[in-house]
């Protein structure tokens, strides 16, 4: 299934999980996921499911001045 990952299309199986888009594009640590502008909890990446044409957005935090 297609899925948008940060503003880039991505082919995931269907059944795929945050977990999994969020492996396929091998982010690092610290993050936080939002699928379709929605924030998902850490805890719930694994069991989050996603679907055709879901967007997903891995942000990461900014620090400075």
């Amino acid at each position: 299934m297609k899925v948008i990952i940060n503003k880039q299309e991505q082919v995931l199986a269907a059944g795929a999980t945050l977990l999994d888009a969020i492996t396929a594009i091998e982010a690092r640590p610290p993050f936080a996921a939002a699928v379709n502008t929605q924030f998902v909890p850490k805890t719930q990446y694994a069991q989050h499911l996603l679907n055709e044409g879901d967007r997903v957005e891995i942000i990461s935090p900014v620090t400075g001045g």
